[in-house]
């Protein structure tokens, strides 16, 4: 299994950093790929098992929303179009000096025999992108 966290502190309060992580459609602006909402959630379209298609014409996985603690924590997993057994990202919010702190951590197994150590870069440069998304949204 790979396992890839990214720890950093953007520029913005809690509540938006983790609305703008949890509504992911809102990113696509930022984003070199394009989200789609294809399953609204249980109470909000963005909650607890929204369903999002990232990718380009279609092509991409889908991410099923599992857990969601309001500005503190959200859980997805990939239910489809990857070739993974098991991936599931889980992202973390916590007040930091100048904004908030946000631990973006994704394990992933992968239904292919791939090596963590080819695997682990690639999840690092897929959060690093959707971090630096956010960090556009903000300005």
């Amino acid at each position: 299994m790979a396992t890839s966290t990214v720890d950093t502190v953007l520029p913005a309060p809690r509540d938006v950093v983790y609305k703008l992580f949890t509504e992911r459609d809102s990113l696509n602006a930022y984003l070199p790929i394009k989200v789609t909402l294809k399953k609204p959630g249980i109470g909000s379209p963005s909650g607890v098992g929204a369903q999002y298609q990232l990718g380009v014409a279609g092509i991409g996985p889908t991410e099923e929303t599992t857990e969601l603690v309001p500005n503190e924590r959200m859980v997805y997993r990939v239910i489809a179009g990857a070739p993974v057994k098991r991936h599931v990202g889980t992202v973390t919010f916590a007040d930091a000096p100048g904004g908030t702190r946000v631990v973006y951590t994704m394990e992933s197994e992968p239904s292919l025999p791939i090596p963590a150590q080819i695997l682990e870069p690639g999840l690092r440069a897929l959060t690093n992108a959707l971090i630096g998304g956010v960090r556009k949204a903000i300005k």
